[in-house]
This record gives C-alpha cells, sequence and structure tokens, in this order.
C-alpha cells in the first residue's frame, strides 16, 4: 500500500455534490462543451452573456473531474479569460510537478490526483471551457 493520500476522498467527493448548486440556466447562452481525450469527461461551462459572474456549469465525469468542476466553477466569478487561462496553466503546472500550488480556492483538494496523469486532462476541463466560451463573448473594437 502506498503512502499517498486516497485519490477519492471525503473532501473530494464533498466537492463533487456541490455542482448541482451551479446549474445551467436558459440565459447562459455564452457556453463551451470540451471532452477529455484520456477519460472521455465532458465538461460544459456557461456564462450569462449580460452578466458573465452568472456561470452555470455540467459535468459529465469521475468524481475527481466532477470536483474540479466544483473548485473551478466556486472561485470564478468575475474572472476574465485571460486569468482562467493563466489558471489553466498554472494548474497544468501544478499537475505536471512543475509548479507551486496555484492561486484557486480549494485547488489543493486535486493534490491526490497529481501522481494519476491520466486524470490531469479531466482537472482542466472547466477551465478550458470557461476560457473559451469567454472568449467567444470579445467582440472587436
Amino acid at each position: 500500500m502506498s503512502g499517498s493520500p486516497a485519490l477519492y476522498s471525503p473532501r473530494l467527493l464533498g466537492l463533487a455534490v456541490t455542482l448541482a448548486d451551479y446549474p445551467i440556466g436558459e440565459r447562459m447562452t455564452l457556453s463551451e462543451s470540451v471532452r477529455s481525450r484520456t477519460c472521455g469527461s465532458i465538461v460544459t461551462v456557461a456564462f450569462d452573456p449580460s452578466d458573465t459572474s452568472k456561470i452555470g456549469i455540467s459535468a459529465s465525469a469521475c468524481a475527481v473531474g466532477q470536483a474540479a468542476a466544483a473548485i473551478f466553477v466556486a472561485d470564478a466569478e468575475g474572472r476574465e479569460a485571460s486569468s482562467i487561462s493563466a489558471a489553466m496553466d498554472a494548474i497544468a503546472s501544478w499537475l505536471d510537478d512543475n509548479g507551486p500550488l496555484p492561486d484557486w480556492a480549494d485547488i489543493e483538494a486535486l493534490a491526490p490526483a497529481i501522481p494519476h496523469k491520466g486524470r490531469h486532462e479531466a482537472i482542466l476541463l472547466p477551465w478550458k471551457a470557461a476560457a473559451v466560451a469567454l472568449s467567444k463573448g470579445v467582440t472587436a473594437g
């Protein structure tokens, strides 16, 4: 038995169930769905185009992917696409053991997934979907 923490901890499972607090509403038409090539997880992030602080999310994923989606949506309010993309890069580096703990609330709950490389892409899906969705709402000026 290894000395690494359990992947499916009570904390991670508790985070996963909070996704129900962020449904995708009818007015949330600025959206993007992305799929993990490694595990097939799908995450959809949607914003109200008139108020992008209103965020909905759905995740067809394992508990790790669902927890990542919950962690994303709980701290994403008011962030712009560039901030979300920078956070995604920092999280990817952290997951690859090349970077410090990213500045995103509760992200440390995903630390047990670091040795599980097959989960990394699913973890990053919410940030990727949100960055693409928000970039759709940018108009040339």
